[in-house]
């Protein structure tokens, strides 16, 4: 377990404390226990080497967490999510070339109107 495991796997300890301290108070501190404690569980999912596993496609056997931790659903996708996109060819003209024959195009234009704008004055 590295130094990111360790600090998260904390915060999950700290919000599963508060939310036993809360259960055991009642009263309206005993509604949020239950979400607290759901908090709890998410935040052990967002443990970095779970997410880079998760992240390469790897993720635990089974989508479960066996290392000595409580077991908690770990929805890990099959494989990569990201893919490189293939490059269709003919997708289309250069973006750069569009916007400067736009811009000459106009310039073109306005040149023309002022032209002829002097050629009939008021």
């Amino acid at each position: 377990m590295n130094r990111g495991d360790r600090l998260v796997e904390r915060g999950a300890d700290k919000l599963q404390q508060l939310s036993d301290s809360m259960a055991a108070r009642g009263g309206p501190a005993a509604r949020l226990a239950a979400d607290i404690q759901d908090d709890a569980v998410f935040l052990r999912k967002l443990k970095p080497s779970l997410v880079k596993a998760r992240a390469r496609g790897g993720g635990p056997p089974g989508g479960r967490v066996e290392d000595g931790e409580p077991k908690t659903e770990v929805n890990a996708p099959a494989g990569p999510q990201l893919r490189r996109r293939p490059k269709s060819p003919g997708s289309g003209p250069n973006p750069f070339a569009v916007v400067g024959a736009a811009l000459f195009v106009g310039i073109v234009l306005a040149k023309v109107i002022d032209w002829r704008g002097h050629a009939h004055p008021r």
